[in-house]
């Protein structure tokens, strides 16, 4: 396995393992948040399925100045509605990542946007992976606050 193959096998198993606990989720508990300052458990979804579009612009050298996402003013109506209208935008980040050489992935500098840390693309590219295990364990605290059988993620 190349070094993209990889880091696309580890992505795709934190999204599968993400996907069982959102679909966890009884509609009802949508708008449910641990406290007034947190995201809601759609807001988490969401941000998870969001930032694929920016990682994306990120990984390429993007400008995220005016960053505008696709997911502006749209209504969260359930978890499949969700994943659907994020597929293309996962691929398009997927394909990418496929396609970065072992030599870019351990050579080409990245610039975080918010904060201006620089990394390596292929340390970029794990701590992107990070990012949504974070997530994953937050939902699955949420899931645990809510008194929700949590789904079995150890497989």
């Amino acid at each position: 396995m190349t070094q993209s193959e990889l880091i696309i096998l580890n992505f795709t198993e934190i999204r599968r393992r993400s996907i069982k606990l959102w679909n966890g989720l009884p509609e009802k508990y949508y708008n449910w948040k641990p406290d007034a300052n947190a995201m809601s458990a759609s807001e988490m979804i969401r941000h998870v399925l969001e930032a694929d579009y920016g990682w994306n612009i990120i990984i390429n050298r993007g400008d995220m100045t005016n960053y505008k996402t696709p997911w502006k003013n749209r209504v969260f109506i359930s978890v499949a509605d969700e994943l659907k209208f994020a597929e293309p935008y996962r691929n398009t980040f997927l394909e990418r990542v496929r396609q970065f050489s072992d030599k870019e992935l351990n050579e080409t500098e990245i610039v975080h946007p918010v904060n201006g840390d620089k990394k390596i693309l292929g340390n970029y590219l794990l701590r992107i992976g990070y990012h949504e295990s974070v997530h994953a364990g937050q939902f699955l605290s949420y899931l645990r606050a809510m008194n929700i059988n949590r789904p079995d993620i150890w497989d």
